[in-house]
This record gives C-alpha cells, structure tokens and sequence, in this order.
C-alpha cells in the first residue's frame, strides 16, 4: 500500500498566528520557502499582539540592499529589538492567565540568543512554538532540495522531489498558482480554510483572530489546541 503523503511550502514568518500553525500540524513535511524574495511590510519580519488599544504590530528591523534580496539572505539590524519586543510583550500578557508558565522560555529565546539572519530567528521561534503545541512535523528548508524553474513549477519540483501526494497550502494561494500543473504530476492541491474558529479568552475586547499565537498560548496554555482546527481532524 502507498503512503500518501502531504507537504507545504510557505516563507518562514516571524511568530506567526495560530492558521499557520495548523498547517505546520497538518502535514507530513514543512517546508521554509526563503530562497525566494523578501517582500516588505509582510509577515516575514512581523506579526501582531493584543493590547488594551487594539492589535499592535511588533517588527523586527531588517537591511534590505536590493529588491531582490531572498529572505534567507536578510540580516536584522542589530539585537536592540530583541528587547524592545519582549518588554512589549511582559507589557501586554504578563497579566495573563498562562503567562508565568512560558516566560522563561520565551525570554531566553528573546534576550539569550543571537541569531542575525531573520530566517534563522523566525525557525527558533516556529521551532520553540511546535514544541509547546506538541506538533511533531519535519521542518526543512526549500534549499535543502535542488529545484529551479518559475513559481508554480518549483512547487510542482519540490512535491515531487520530496514524494509528495497532496500540497496545502492558504486560500491567497489560489490567486497564483497554476493547478493544471499540479493535477499532471498526481498532486492534490488543499486550500485552508481559515473561517469558523472558535474564539477563547482573550483579555481586551473586541475579539481579534489574526494576531500572533503568543496570544492564544499565554491566555489558554495547554488548552490552546482546542481553539486550533487541525487538532480536532487529528483526533
């Protein structure tokens, strides 16, 4: 009997929400796409907590040199916002719930480490965050694998090279990519759906969906799976 095996294919995000979470847990194989072009004002290099003002979004300086730049290749400008960021963060979730359980960890990995490469810092966090989710999917990188050709194709490449039967990948997906190309090689393509979940305890109303998973860890802890869809398809 053949094994099928799913795979995605996303550009590492700095602390991301909890959708790309569930779609780490949701396949067999992660994989960094950071060979490709860095793009400002995205999620690369910055992502948004609750405060009592709304989402605020907390970003990691970078030097960008060329429009061409690759993600792997960005380097962040200094260390002064590993700080910054994780006073901001005691600021707005040392009153939570579950915060007193993951701040050690967190801290360390905000004041006790030196990555200068943002690809690097967006892999320790993604990595420290599956740990607290118990999520045990490969992570890898898209150049651990030989693949050129356009956009579309060199996904095709990596399913390919990596065995692959079914790629999932987000809804923004479906703007781009040339599902013919997919349906030739015997790939299936999955959009995630990311409406309908549940709200939790948040501590400052209006509800808000898309901040970081930081939100959803400090206000439910082990509970926070709960609040994640692809948990419940697992069970």
């Amino acid at each position: 009997m053949v094994m099928s095996k799913k795979i995605a294919i996303i550009q590492s995000n700095y602390i991301p929400w909890k959708g790309y979470f569930d779609i780490i847990n949701m396949v067999d194989e992660f994989i960094l796409y950071d060979d490709v072009q860095y793009t400002k004002n995205d999620w690369r290099n910055r992502n948004r907590i609750k405060t009592r003002d709304g989402a605020q979004w907390i970003t990691i300086p970078v030097h960008q040199h060329t429009l061409s730049q690759k993600i792997r290749d960005t380097k962040v400008a200094g260390n002064a916002w590993r700080k910054k960021h994780w006073k901001t963060i005691i600021v707005n979730y040392s009153h939570s719930k579950h915060f007193k359980e993951y701040r050690d960890i967190f801290e360390d990995h905000y004041l006790n480490r030196n990555e200068q490469f943002l690809s690097e810092i967006n892999y320790c966090f993604i990595n420290l965050i599956n740990g607290i989710l118990d999520i045990n999917t490969k992570i890898s990188w898209s150049t651990d694998y030989q693949s050129s050709s356009s956009k579309t194709e060199r996904l095709v490449n990596l399913c390919n090279i990596t065995g692959a039967s079914e790629y999932i990948t987000g809804p923004a997906a479906r703007e781009y990519l040339d599902e013919e190309l997919f349906a030739g090689e015997g790939i299936r393509i999955t959009y995630m759906d990311y409406s309908g979940y549940p709200e939790y305890h948040q501590m400052h109303p209006p509800f808000e969906h898309r901040v970081s998973i930081l939100d959803l860890i400090f206000n439910e802890g082990l509970r926070a799976k709960d609040f994640m869809k692809s948990f419940k398809v697992k069970r």
